[in-house]
């Protein structure tokens, strides 16, 4: 028997899992459903339809998303109109088995298909539940969805391009994002003029390989071109981009970052391994020396660009010399920012056939040893580089002890500081502490007006 679902929501809550794709991808749906006539809830508790957007990266994550519906579940018992959707990468890789293994949900969306989830719903609310919607979009660009309700007042999210076509054997994102897709330059240029005319300030341009851009309408026109472009709209102060692949920095966007000020001074290198045998394996496409002489070229821009990256430890054969030598790179690249794991077997992937031969407690003590080396890397290049200096910041809203407030410099370093100023207002501030993962400062005069001067601090 179908269960009946006896009123359209009105409300809704959307729960996002994962990077900022992910992020801005519920930026959109919201904007859907907004354009639909609904209203954002606070809570669950509040909503008559609750979205779950997904992240299938790490095996922990998938896990994570049924605990969180078997949570919700029991929302469902006390109102039978409650609707409850999953999308993103899970919902894409599950498909048909996630309403198996959860026969509550409602609804499953794909990468490709969130435009017909205002369809959907209509559906669900005429024949029932179980409306599943996992197909690639044959086209070759994205569908765009111009409705977007921005989660701030002051960074506004764009995304230039969808997929991947590296296909490294660990990575499970060419399944569940697809090949490569990259919207028109002339559709982002306008998304990116509309956002400083709203007085957004700083801009995150997003695609899986972003890097590897390229202009459907005009081929010739690549990544550093619209990079360049996206940096001297008016009202824009600040430009980030993610995630890029090493393989597809050319010189001319090494060039462009040196070259323009309002493009942030802070870039994240994907390694994985210091190892060229395991790289080999991973099919990253380059080798560990290649890899430092990029990290070279970003130093010899004039400009103090500092750097992130992406490591996983006990990948399929990786012996202890494979690890020390990923060890040696990161002593030798000074990354001020990490996001390191231990490798988990994802499905799909030419690493799922595998054997995941590195035992769980070498995979435990090689990524606490990388972890202890590179709280001590930030440690020392906290001190050595922003103690006693003077930053400017985009604040970004209160800070986690309730009591300071948080902002941003262009090197992507969180700072506690002192102060009521509104999110989305640039202030300047002296480092007066410094920890592993964050900073602290006080509030300083503007010396230099509107100007920023991170990259100045940077060089003294």
């Amino acid at each position: 028997m179908k269960q009946p679902f006896p009123m359209i929501p009105k409300r809704f809550f959307i729960e996002t899992f994962g990077c900022q794709m992910n992020e801005h991808d519920s930026e959109k749906i919201a904007g859907l459903l907004v354009h639909q006539g609904m209203l954002p809830a606070q809570s669950v508790e509040e909503a008559d339809l609750f979205i779950l957007n997904t992240c299938s990266v790490r095996e922990k994550a998938a896990q994570k998303v049924y605990s969180r519906l078997g949570e919700v579940k029991g929302r469902k018992r006390q109102s039978a109109g409650f609707i409850i959707g999953v999308v993103g990468c899970v919902a894409q890789q599950e498909g048909r088995e996630m309403v198996r293994r959860a026969p509550f949900v409602d609804l499953v969306v794909g990468t490709h298909m969130y435009h017909a989830i205002p369809d959907l719903l209509d559906q669900i609310q005429g024949s029932g539940p179980h409306k599943i919607a996992t197909d690639f979009l044959p086209e070759q660009a994205p569908v765009e969805i111009s409705p977007v309700v921005r989660q701030t007042n002051f960074r506004a999210a764009i995304t230039i391009m969808e997929g991947c076509n590296k296909h490294c054997s660990f990575c499970i994102v060419p399944y569940t994002r697809g090949k490569e897709r990259n919207r028109p330059a002339s559709i982002i240029l306008e998304e990116v003029t509309r956002a400083g005319d709203l007085g957004f300030t700083e801009l995150l341009l997003l695609g899986q390989t972003v890097n590897s851009y390229r202009d459907p309408e005009n081929p010739r026109t690549r990544f550093a071109d619209l990079l360049a472009a996206a940096a001297q709209v008016p009202g824009i102060r600040r430009v980030r981009f993610t995630s890029p692949h090493p393989r597809s920095f050319d010189d001319r966007t090494i060039r462009v970052i040196g070259e323009i000020p309002t493009i942030c001074d802070q870039v994240h290198l994907p390694l994985q391994s210091g190892s060229n045998r395991v790289l080999k394996r991973m099919r990253r496409q380059h080798t560990r020396e290649w890899y430092l002489q990029l990290t070279e070229k970003f130093q010899t821009t004039g400009r103090p660009i500092r750097f992130s990256t992406d490591m996983i430890v006990g990948f399929p054969g990786e012996t202890e010399e494979d690890f020390e030598e990923t060890l040696q790179v990161v002593e030798q690249v000074q990354f001020e920012s990490m996001f390191s794991f231990k490798y988990s077997p994802r499905p799909f992937t030419e690493a799922v056939e595998w054997e995941d031969d590195v035992p769980e407690d070498v995979k435990a003590r090689r990524l606490m040893a990388l972890q202890q080396m590179q709280r001590r890397i930030q440690m020392k290049l906290h001190r050595e580089r922003y103690l006693g200096r003077v930053f400017t910041l985009l604040v970004e809203g209160p800070a986690r002890d309730g009591t300071k407030r948080c902002g941003r410099t262009t090197t992507n370093k969180i700072v506690n500081y002192p102060g009521d100023e509104a999110a989305g207002t640039f202030v300047q501030v002296r480092i007066t502490d410094v920890g592993p993962n964050s900073l602290v400062g006080e509030r300083v005069p503007d010396t230099k007006g509107e100007q920023e001067d991170s990259w100045n601090a940077n060089s003294r």
